[in-house]
């Protein structure tokens, strides 16, 4: 009867979970369907008006500041191009198609309705397929799984440059007042990056509030500043032709394709679109950015370019060439607020990828702070907040100024808008069992804007693109190293676990002593007995009155209803077990699992409750097929996981901990 616990069930228990199922087998909470595409009509009440503004702040905070460097960088970047009439309409033709097929018809008219229970991003699209993943071939199957983690991982990398190039360029307005203020620049804009990084530990809840409102001035000023331009010069709407934009390239050849790396610049943040879709919903996303962002971002842009067409020395900042001289200084603080609030969407975004990778288990537990008691998703991982700040102000140190440091920016977002893009072709034929012809002429339209400006892009990978790269390399190799470790280590725990029936008949003939109280064993499955159970019974040779089996389940949905979340079996003889379910967007809490699970039934007093715990060790000598220097990556990650106790938010005077040693 009896068993040693391993280092297997902590380390499955490090991601976050104390069993979660690959995502191909993870639990379903219920099925999804997918409306027909297209924008429908938007009622507007006052709810969703509200939500509106405040999706101003969060959603387009990253897309909304990019007038500050887009225009700038076709023109001054380390691959501009030539400043002439023929140049001028055709990169802006460029970015209005950009910003309407790209922003406008795929991720507000069809992206958007990708949602996973109302949920959307990256992991919630593979939530969708997962779900799904036993009409994909095994081959297909790891593709789409690999594609979604090195999309995620694209992310951080945006999350390093997006509020590194934001600040910075915002503060470079003060060089175009004044020439005495450029040695100040770069110490100005790591102590803006230093001060909101430092302010995450307070939370978003408090100051979320007034970002919307904050936008909307921001939106409305920049869009009344390129209308007064537009004005002056109106031949420049002659730049929606798209007849500009062949010409563009007829003249210009590979100079042309490489613009388009900078030219790619003004849609960068559209997958905050995507990922923030949970927080205020399809309609008031699209009311936003069909209301205002949309029409200020259009008419900043053209009117950037109609002043360049008469003043072409404008060229070195056209954003401020646009702010009469008197206003100078009050739209650099504007901008500079506004930078920040990008910067804050992107880190928050950050903070949420990680928890949703925790709870997938691509990521050994680390700890997170829930900052809001009344904002449902309002987290702060301290590990993940410190990272980024020093990475972003290594870039500002590195890079100094705003146009070296956007031929970095657009390979990750490009990237992660490609992959987007073929996994909501995977989830249309495979989920919403779309006929093929339907699908590919919106997805091919998809991708071939996504595919051309990836390959724009590649062209910066030694102007500094490779940052993003490699950080979305080591993130990749990180998840997929902790995915595949957990899932050998939980086949290896299954195959040689004693079966509970056999466990029970066992107790039965031996009439073990018992002792008042209630005893939960966590453990990586509902199949067979813990490892720790038969640890504690062979060493101690007792049990306590009641003996709880408690499983912690993964489930591909965001979160899983009420009526949903656990269910309870009374084995007899005191046994139970009890499992709990929670979606990638939701972090389990034991002592709220045993509230719930009294009104199932089970009657414990909390006080005179034992949790007991595994506290194993992994040895990498073991015949796993891994390779080496693969295991010592999850054995390091095992052992600097976040404490079970802390993550789960069990008392720690409350929980036992046995220990032992697993060859790997």
């Amino acid at each position: 009867m009896a068993n040693r616990p391993n280092k297997a069930e902590d380390a499955l228990r490090s991601g976050g979970l104390e069993k979660q199922a690959p995502a191909g087998d993870s639990v379903s909470a219920g099925s999804h369907t997918c409306p027909a595409p297209g924008v429908p009509h938007l009622p507007i009440g006052g709810k969703t008006l509200k939500l509106a503004i405040a999706a101003l702040g969060v959603v387009y905070g990253d897309i909304g500041t990019s007038p500050l460097y887009a225009v700038r960088e076709c023109f001054n970047g380390p691959h501009a191009i030539a400043l002439n009439e023929v140049n001028l309409f055709g990169v802006v033709s460029l970015i209005f198609w950009s910003l309407t097929i790209v922003i406008t018809v795929k991720y507000v008219g069809f992206i958007l309705r990708a949602d996973n229970r109302g949920e959307g991003g990256i992991f919630a699209l593979l939530g969708l397929i997962a779900g799904s993943s036993e009409k994909l071939s095994p081959q297909m199957r790891s593709t789409v799984f690999l594609g979604a983690i090195f999309g995620a991982a694209l992310l951080y990398g945006d999350g390093i440059i997006t509020p590194s190039i934001s600040v910075l360029s915002a503060i470079e307005g003060l060089e175009v007042a004044t020439e005495t203020a450029k040695p100040f620049i770069v110490p100005l804009t790591c102590a803006v990056l230093v001060a909101l990084f430092l302010l995450q530990k307070r939370g978003t809840a408090g100051i979320g509030k007034v970002f919307g409102l904050v936008m909307v001035i921001w939106f409305l000023t920049i869009g009344a500043a390129g209308l007064l331009e537009i004005l002056q010069s109106p031949r420049i709407l002659a730049g929606l032709d798209p007849r500009y934009a062949w010409r563009f390239f007829a003249a210009n050849h590979l100079h042309g394709f490489v613009v388009l790396g900078s030219v790619v610049l003004c849609i960068t943040g559209g997958e905050a679109l995507y990922a923030d879709l949970g927080h205020f919903g399809r309609r008031a996303i699209q009311f936003s950015w069909l209301g205002l962002a949309y029409p200020a971002l259009l008419l900043n842009y053209f009117g950037q370019c109609a002043l360049l067409l008469n003043n072409p020395g404008a060229s070195f900042h056209p954003f401020y060439g646009l702010v009469p001289a008197g206003l100078l200084y009050p739209m650099v603080a504007l901008a500079t607020i506004a930078t920040v609030i990008a910067s804050q969407a992107l880190i928050s975004g950050s903070f949420s990828l990680t928890q949703q990778a925790i709870q997938l288990g691509f990521s050994p537990r680390i700890q997170i702070v829930h900052t809001s008691a009344e904002v449902k998703g309002q987290v702060y991982i301290p590990a993940v907040n410190y990272a980024l700040m020093i990475a972003c102000l290594l870039l500002v140190l590195s890079f100094k100024e705003s146009g070296r440091l956007a031929g970095a920016y657009g390979l990750a977002v490009t990237a992660t808008m490609s992959l987007t893009s073929g996994l909501y072709l995977v989830a249309a034929i495979c989920v919403w069992r779309w006929p093929v012809w339907k699908v590919l002429p919106p997805v091919g339209l998809f991708l071939l804007f996504d595919l051309t400006y990836f390959g724009a892009n590649l062209f910066k990978i030694f102007d500094g693109g490779w940052i993003t790269l490699v950080v979305a390399v080591v993130i990749t190799t990180v998840f997929s190293t902790w995915k595949k470790g957990r899932e050998e280590l939980k086949q290896r725990l299954l195959t040689d676990r004693l079966p509970l029936d056999a466990f029970l008949s066992d107790i039965a003939r031996h009439r073990l002593p018992r002792v008042r109280g209630t005893a939960v064993f966590m453990t990586l499955s509902p199949e067979g007995v813990p490892p720790t159970l038969l640890h504690h019974v062979k060493h101690n040779h007792i049990l306590h009155e009641h003996v709880v089996l408690l499983t912690i389940q993964s489930a591909d949905v965001p979160a899983v209803a009420g009526d949903q979340r656990m269910s309870l079996e009374d084995l007899g003889q005191g046994f139970y077990r009890l499992t709990a379910i929670y979606g990638f967007m939701e972090s389990p809490n034991v002592p709220q699992i045993m509230k719930l699970a009294a009104g199932c039934g089970l009657s414990v007093e909390p006080a005179k409750t034992s949790f007991y715990l595994g506290r194993e060790t992994l040895l990498t000598t073991g015949t796993s097929r891994m390779m080496r220097w693969r295991k010592a990556i999850f054995a390091f990650m095992s052992r600097n996981a976040a404490n079970p106790t802390v993550y789960f938010g069990i008392p720690p005077n409350q929980v036992i901990e046995l220990g032992a040693q697993i060859r790997f």
